[in-house]
């Protein structure tokens, strides 16, 4: 009788455990997407107010984009990879600054991306958002759900990664190169990879909360996962947007 108490109250105390872990998983994870979807916000209000004031003006030249768009651009690429080396040396509330300056500095560069879309037809930028949320949302599910260990596509998407950066460094150069089929073809592979990596990266994120320490950690990898999430949202959503306007 003593034995069968004891393993009740040893159960019990389990369920309470797995109890409290789920709440902090669910806390841990509503931080992320929290950050994400306010990075999101913060993008699209900064592509609206670049656009709708004389800023945009001093991302083009006579010939084509300017000089600071360049230095914004690449400004932005080298912010994005500082803030994730250095993820875990920031207190979380200096890296949600960190990843509100990207969101800005992203919603800056996407403006002559947002600017053929409105001359073309300006209902396809409410199309690709659609779909690329729908897209993320289906793809991180699957990644918190699924069982399979997706650990091994990380080296696969992280060099299909590399490749659609140096197409798009080639088309600076020789912007001919991303027309045609061959473009179109570069947007279909980048919507693909980096909905696989929103699956990857949920999987990690989700196993990261059993391993971290501390709950200073735990907030430092929310914000760490909240920017590559958002990464992964925003390049589904440029790749779509382009594939819509092709012509």
């Amino acid at each position: 009788m003593a034995i069968r108490n004891v393993a009740t109250k040893t159960k019990s105390q389990n369920t309470v455990a797995g109890t409290r872990a789920d709440g902090g998983l669910s806390v841990y994870l509503k931080r992320i997407f929290a950050l994400m979807f306010g990075a999101v916000l913060v993008t699209a209000l900064a592509s609206y107010l670049t656009m709708a004031t004389p800023l945009w003006t001093v991302l083009f030249t006579a010939n084509g984009l300017s000089a600071v768009y360049y230095v914004l651009l690449f400004g932005g690429l080298a912010l994005s990879i500082w803030a994730q080396v250095r993820a875990f040396s920031f207190k979380p509330s200096t890296g949600a600054l960190m990843l509100m300056l990207y969101a800005v500095l992203t919603g800056v560069v996407m403006t002559p991306l947002l600017l053929v879309a409105i001359t073309n037809n300006p209902l396809t930028i409410l199309s690709a958002f659609v779909i690329a949320a729908v897209m993320f949302a289906c793809m991180a599910l699957f990644g918190y759900k699924t069982v399979k260990d997706l650990s091994f596509m990380g080296i696969f998407l992280f060099m299909g990664m590399i490749g659609l950066i140096l197409v798009g460094l080639a088309s600076f150069i020789w912007p001919a190169i991303v027309g045609g089929t061959f473009g179109t073809i570069v947007c279909l592979i980048g919507v693909l990879i980096f909905a696989l990596f929103t699956a990857y990266d949920m999987q990690n994120l989700k196993r990261a909360y059993a391993v971290l320490g501390d709950g200073n950690q735990k907030n430092q990898m929310a914000v760490l996962g909240a920017l590559h999430l958002y990464i992964s949202f925003v390049a589904m959503f440029q790749y779509l947007l382009s594939l819509l306007n092709r012509n």
